[in-house]
């Protein structure tokens, strides 16, 4: 039987205020290669880029005074109209799509990488993966961190996890759960003990 052909795709998902980043920067840090579609929209949001002269025409008044795109200012657009999701969804999915295809040739010789996405389930790009685990943390303990953050409102957040499928249909359908309510020690063993799995897999 022939080799299995790398790299085995991890998808990382999770809702708002879960430690999806802090856990991506443990993969990282145990050597595991992660696409972050977040950094990947922030690159595309840049001055300059095509992607902000499309956000400006189809949404006048989201850019900032340097070229950018004000995210804030987006996300003021399409929480006052949410059909305007569906037009952004259009013109910025498929550019981040080809950064991930970039990133997957890019690492074809590596064992495991993870491609780090907020709306995985929500976008349908679990088909894409291999396995899923989800970054979890009790609601309470979600919420405290989400608040915290400059220019978060209870009522914006309610909106964003209007968005998201719930937590616990997500840690259902996963094939892994991350919970980091326990603090950062806690997240990395559970990474481990994944990383151990799916190399597992590859033998």
């Amino acid at each position: 039987m022939p080799p299995r052909p790398s790299p085995l795709i991890l998808g990382l998902t999770g809702s708002i205020g879960m430690g999806k980043s802090t856990t991506a920067a443990i993969f990282r840090d145990l050597g595991v290669p992660v696409h972050d579609a977040d950094a990947a929209v922030a690159d595309l949001y840049r001055a300059g880029g095509e992607v902000a002269g499309l956000l400006d025409a189809a949404f006048p008044g989201v850019l900032a005074p340097d070229g950018a795109v004000d995210r804030s200012a987006l996300r003021a657009v399409v929480t006052a109209d949410p059909d305007k999701l569906a037009e952004l969804d259009a013109i910025v999915h498929p550019r981040v799509g080809e950064t991930r295809r970039r990133f997957l040739a890019e690492h074809g010789e590596t064992p495991v990488v993870v491609l780090d996405i907020p709306l995985l389930y929500e976008t349908g790009s679990d088909r894409d993966c291999d396995r899923v685990a989800v970054v979890s943390a009790p609601a309470e303990v979600q919420r405290a961190r989400v608040l915290s953050r400059d220019g978060m409102s209870p009522a914006l957040l309610d909106a964003i996890l209007a968005r998201q499928i719930p937590d616990a249909e997500k840690r259902a359908r996963a094939d892994y759960v991350i919970d980091t309510g326990q603090g950062v020690p806690h997240a990395e063993a559970q990474v481990r003990a994944i990383l151990d799995d799916l190399r597992d897999a590859l033998r």
